[in-house]
C-alpha cells in the first residue's frame, strides 16, 4: 500500500500514539505385501495327523477345534491390520492447497513451521555507537519465534492467495470478483471470518484490495454502489494487498499485463523495487536507497503504439516502514534521490515499493474513496454528536483498529445507513480518508512491491515468490 511522500502528503497519519502490545492483547505411505496363503498347521495338514491318507480317514475328518480358532483369530487380526494400514496412509497422505485457495494455512503447515522468505547477507558496513546504543535499548522482539513464524504464516498466505490471482485475472473478469476472491481466500487461509467482536484484530486483511487499471496509480477499490469494472485485453492491472496477524502486515504488490506491449514498464519497476531491496540493510541511509531506485527504472523505454516514452518513477509516493496495526510507521523511501540521511535500523520491517509511470510520474486525487482509517492521534473517547457516529466508531475500534478498511469490510459486518457517521468522523478528526490515486489520462503505470525485515546479520524478505 503505497504512501504519499511527506512533503506532498496533505492526508497522511501525523499522529504517532502508542503501539499495541505484542502479544495480540489490543483489541487487534504402504503396507507389507500380503500376496501369500494363509498358513494352516505346522506341517500344512488339517487336524493333528501327520501327511498319511490312513490317519485322517481315522480322524474321522474332524479338525482339532483349538487350531481352528486360532487360525480363524488370526485371519480376523489381519484383516483389522489392513484396514488400518490404509486409513493410516491416508492420513498420512500431504495436503495440496486448492484452487480457489480454502485449506487453512495451519492444516497445510501443522507443525507450524512456515517457510523462510529469501535471505540477503548485508555488504560490510560499520554500526556507529549510538545505533549500538539504541539497538541494545529496544526490545528485539523481531527474534521471537512467534513473531517471525507469525510473519512467515501471513507471507505464505499471500503467496498462496496471490497464485490464485495470476490464474483467476483475466479479460473478461470483474474487479470486485477478484477482490472479493482475494479477501475470501485470505480469510480462509486465517481460518478466521472476522466476523466476531475482535477477531479483524488478531488477524484478516491488512488494508483494501487494491485495483488499478492503467492510469490509476494506487487505492483503487471497488465500493458498494459502483459501475461494474471489467478487465479488458488493453488493460495493465496493478494488484496490491495486505495479510496481517496480531497487527504486523505483509504488504506486497505486482503489476500484470495481457499485450506484450507493457512488458518493459513491468520490467523497468520490478528491477527498481528488487535494486531498492537488495540496497536495503542496517545503517543503510534512505536517501542511497532512493538514489538506486531512481537510477534503475530511469534507465528503462517503453513503445506503446509507436512512441516512446521514458519510464518516470511516481516522484509523490514512497515506500514505508511498518509498525504494528501500522500500515505506514514514520519512515519514507522516495523513489527519486533526496537529501534524506535517516537510517534503516535493525528490527525495522519494510515494504519497498516502486511505482513507474509513462505519465508525468506525479498522482493527484481520483474521484471516490478507497477507505478509511483511525487516526493514530485520535482520542478513543471523542467528543461525538452524532449517535450513528458513536456507534460507528465503537464498530470501527472493535474490528479495525488503526487498519485501513473499506465499505465492503463494514457492509460485511452488517453495518447499514453508516455514511453520515462516517462523515461525521471524518470532519471531527477521528477517522481519515484516503482516496484513488491516478496519472494523467491515457498514461500507464506499475507497480511491485515486498516486505521484508532487517535481522542482525541479513534480511528476509518475506513477500518473495516464484513469481516476484
Amino acid at each position: 500500500m503505497g504512501a504519499r511522500s511527506p512533503e506532498n502528503d496533505e492526508h497522511g497519519h501525523h499522529g504517532h500514539g502508542d503501539s499495541p502490545s505484542l502479544d495480540g492483547s489490543n483489541p487487534l505411505s504402504g503396507g507389507e505385501k500380503r500376496g501369500c496363503h494363509l498358513a494352516r498347521d505346522g506341517d500344512g495338514c488339517l487336524g493333528n495327523g501327520g501327511g498319511d491318507d490312513e490317519e485322517s480317514d481315522g480322524d474321522d475328518g474332524e479338525v482339532d477345534p483349538t487350531t481352528a480358532d486360532a487360525e480363524t483369530t488370526q485371519k480376523k487380526r489381519r484383516k483389522r491390520n489392513k484396514k488400518k494400514s490404509k486409513k493410516k496412509s491416508k492420513a498420512n497422505s500431504p495436503l495440496e492447497q486448492t484452487s480457489p485457495p480454502r485449506i487453512p494455512l495451519d492444516q497445510l503447515f501443522p507443525s507450524g513451521n512456515f517457510p523462510e522468505g529469501e535471505v540477503q547477507h548485508y555488504q560490510a558496513t560499520s554500526r556507529t555507537t549510538t545505533a549500538e546504543h539504541r539497538h541494545e535499548a529496544r526490545q528485539k522482539y523481531w527474534e521471537d519465534e512467534t513473531f517471525l513464524r507469525n510473519y512467515r504464516k501471513a507471507a505464505e498466505i499471500h503467496r498462496q492467495t496471490r497464485r490464485w490471482v495470476h490464474e483467476f485475472a483475466k479479460p473478461g473478469v470483474a474487479l470486485l470478483d477478484i477482490a472479493e476472491g482475494i479477501e475470501d481466500s485470505v480469510r480462509a487461509l486465517l481460518d478466521n471470518s472476522g466476523l466476531g467482536p475482535g477477531d479483524g484484530l488478531k488477524s484478516g486483511m491488512g488494508f483494501p484490495t487494491g485495483l488499478c487499471l492503467n492510469n490509476q496509480v494506487a487505492h483503487y477499490t471497488p465500493n458498494p454502489g459502483q459501475k461494474p469494472v471489467v478487465l479488458q485485453q488493453q488493460d495493465v492491472l496493478t494488484v496490491d494487498f495486505g495479510v496481517q496477524i496480531n497487527g504486523w502486515i505483509v504488504d506486497s504488490a505486482f503489476t500484470t499485463a495481457f499485450d506484450p506491449t507493457y512488458d518493459n514498464l513491468l520490467a523497468a519497476v520490478k528491477d527498481a523495487t528488487n535494486t531498492g531491496v537488495k540496497t536495503a540493510g542496517i545503517d543503510v541511509r534512505i536517501s542511497d536507497v532512493s538514489a538506486a531506485i531512481q537510477e534503475v527504472m530511469e534507465s528503462y523505454e517503453v513503445e506503446i503504439r509507436g512512441k516512446t516514452y521514458r519510464v518516470k518513477p511516481i516522484r509523490n509516493l514512497s515506500g514505508h516502514n511498518i509498525a504494528q496495526y501500522r500500515i505506514h510507521g514514520g519512515k519514507s523511501i522516495p523513489f527519486i534521490k533526496t537529501r534524506d540521511q535517516t537510517k534503516m535500523e535493525e528490527g525495522e520491517v519494510f515494504a519497498i515499493e516502486t511505482f513507474g509511470s509513462t505519465g508525468r510520474g506525479y498522482i493527484v486525487d481520483d474521484v471516490g474513496i478507497y477507505g478509511y482509517g483511525l487516526s493514530y492521534s485520535a482520542p478513543s473517547n471523542p467528543p461525538l454528536t452524532l449517535s450513528t457516529a458513536k456507534r460507528l466508531h465503537k464498530t470501527i475500534r472493535e474490528n479495525f483498529g488503526t487498519i485501513v478498511f473499506c465499505r465492503r469490510y463494514l457492509e460485511r459486518l452488517g453495518v447499514e445507513k453508516y455514511l453520515a457517521g462516517m462523515n461525521h468522523l471524518v470532519q471531527a478528526g477521528v477517522v481519515d480518508e484516503y482516496e484513488p490515486l491516478m496519472d494523467v489520462k491515457g498514461s500507464y503505470s506499475a507497480q511491485f512491491e515486498h516486505t521484508f525485515l532487517l535481522r542482525e546479520t541479513h534480511k528476509e524478505i518475506l513477500s518473495r515468490g516464484d513469481d516476484y
